[in-house]
């Protein structure tokens, strides 16, 4: 694969030099202008020697609620008089720590809740030369946060389905537990390994995404770091469920605790027979690697990830046909999520009922719910399906942060857009969600407070949108840049009565015709705060007077 090609070069030298490029071109027979290509896409490549300290300030939503803005001025203004001239200081989109923020990258290894004295003691030690260790290992205290008592560790489920189960039976018991996909798009998971079990074919593959990447989602980091196991057996499961032999772990690079975490797993399930060929001594085979993300939001879109394993760019293909029948290298493929996969051992082991039986409000199955933002108690949480984002805040989150009322809050991952507070009793549920235009999207839950700035909240939003297009789309390319310059003349003061009326002709037209998910949602942290927040641009000079229809995607208030 040419991505672990020019990360072994990079790892020789600490970037891409140009001879080595020109060496694995002729090697490889690959044009040097596509390998150009591939390593000037991916931010984790670099073409020229990193600088001797390299300090990158999360700037995206959790984080900027939490000053970030003001740590990475700071941080500018330490190297600018005081740090030495090979210290590079710069903003990054979101590093998965958003439950302690803000989050810093210090020469590639992220720091949380590094403000104030925290951070002033971290720079002197750079300063003066020293190495920055680790951060103690993060301890879970919170009530009603996952907890690792609540599953078997034996791989249960899978003697159980190698001793005496079939295929068929596998997939139509995920298909009568209504488990559906946890990634953002929600699609049915037994309708998805049904497909790949039918396509003919002698070679199939089964990949877990756990690329997470937008901001304010870190639920597969916990998962991965505390019940590996449980992602392993689902992965196993799904590939002798749809008839593959190989498997692979697509993992953020910014996950370093959870790769060492995941290699001591799968190590494990080697030891123990639960990988390899002859699996628990019967006929069955699987094989499982990890596969380090390049880095890239965009690579969290299925088959942008799936053109990254393939060593090219990751730009999204046209669908159809889709993974399940032409997947990687061609083949079916099953791709899910880290938590669709971590649940199917339970549900196997404790039956489809069971798993129907755990929402509220009339919904199906639990869910684990990434918290962060202007909340007291910030971290992942395993609920019902179905509980109220207002009883989520209250009784796991602890309330908002500082004794504030809540002013608003993002129900899925900044893509989901943002509802009022008076909407706050709404389930965390695919269908009540739809219908207020929303989406239960990624699964984190963002809060904001009183006070908050709605258009600047959008403005950051939006610009993480802009930031992570892959810029294959002329839509999202260029609408979202559009958009951006828009609510930049709001908050600079620029923007004229009925400046925010082209909005939602750019939001249908990204919406009808990007390929992928991040153009199709990334107006929708604006359409949705014109929507409903509409004082806040009228606070700014700037009344939304023109144009009200279908703002925001919902039903008319």
């Amino acid at each position: 694969m040419l991505i672990d090609d020019l990360r072994a070069i990079q790892a020789r030298h600490g970037f891409l030099p140009e001879e080595e490029l020109k060496s694995l071109s002729e090697s490889k027979g690959i044009p040097l202008y596509e390998i150009q290509g591939v390593a000037t896409f991916y931010p984790h490549f670099r073409l020229e020697p990193p600088p001797a300290v390299s300090l990158q300030v999360c700037t995206d939503l959790s984080c900027h609620l939490h000053g970030a803005c003001d740590v990475l001025e700071t941080l500018r203004d330490t190297a600018r008089h005081a740090g030495p001239d090979q210290w590079k200081v710069s903003g990054v989109s979101c590093l998965g720590q958003c439950d302690g923020a803000p989050a810093v990258s210090i020469n590639g290894r992220s720091y949380r809740s590094m403000a104030g004295e925290r951070l002033a003691r971290h720079v002197a030690r750079l300063a003066a030369g020293e190495k920055i260790g680790r951060q103690p290992v993060r301890r879970k205290a919170n009530p009603g946060c996952i907890d690792p008592h609540d599953h078997h560790l034996d791989a249960e489920s899978l003697k159980q389905w190698v001793s005496h189960g079939d295929a068929e039976g596998l997939v139509q018991a995920i298909k009568d537990s209504g488990l559906r996909g946890m990634g953002g798009a929600g699609f049915p998971t037994g309708v998805k390994w049904d497909l790949v079990r039918k396509t003919e074919s002698d070679i199939k593959y089964v990949i877990c995404n756990a690329d997470e990447s937008e901001p304010g989602t870190f639920k597969d980091r916990e998962i991965l770091f505390h019940y590996p196991h449980l992602v392993v057996e689902g992965l196993i499961l799904g590939g002798l469920a749809v008839g593959a032999e190989k498997g692979f772990l697509f993992l953020r690079h910014e996950y370093d605790r959870e790769r060492e975490v995941l290699e001591r797993t799968i190590k494990a399930f080697q030891s123990a027979g639960y990988l390899g060929g002859g699996l628990l001594n019967s006929a069955h085979s699987f094989q499982l690697e990890i596969f380090d993300s390049p880095g890239g939001y965009i690579c969290g879109e299925e088959t942008a990830l799936l053109e990254a394993m393939e060593g090219k760019r990751a730009e999204p293909r046209n669908k159809p046909p889709f993974p399940g029948t032409h997947g990687l290298h061609g083949r079916p493929t099953l791709i899910n999520n880290v938590e669709t996969f971590a649940w199917v051992p339970a549900i196997l082991r404790r039956g489809a009922d069971w798993f129907r039986s755990q929402g509220v409000n009339g919904a199906v199955g639990r869910k684990y719910v990434a918290l962060s933002g202007h909340v007291n108690r910030p971290g992942v949480y395993e609920i019902p399906l179905g509980t109220r984002v207002c009883d989520l805040i209250r009784e796991y989150g602890g309330g908002v942060s500082g004794g504030r009322e809540l002013m608003a809050f993002s129900p899925g991952g900044t893509s989901s857009g943002f509802l009022p507070a008076s909407m706050a009793d709404i389930p965390l549920d695919f269908r009540p969600l739809a219908d207020a235009g929303s989406m239960l999207g990624s699964g984190a839950v963002i809060v904001l407070a009183e006070g908050s700035d709605m258009v600047d909240v959008a403005r950051n939003a939006v610009t993480f949108f802009r930031n992570e297009s892959c810029g294959k789309c002329v839509p999202c390319r260029t609408g979202t840049e559009h958009l951006v310059r828009l609510l930049d003349t709001v908050l600079e003061g620029d923007a004229r009565p009925g400046a925010m009326d082209p909005v939602a002709d750019v939001a249908e037209a990204m919406e009808l015709t990007s390929i992928c998910g991040l153009g199709q949602a990334a107006a929708l942290p604006l359409t949705s705060v014109l929507r409903h927040f509409p004082s806040d641009f009228a606070s700014h000079g700037c009344p939304p007077e023109g144009r009200k229809d279908n703002i925001g995607g919902g039903p008319d208030e």
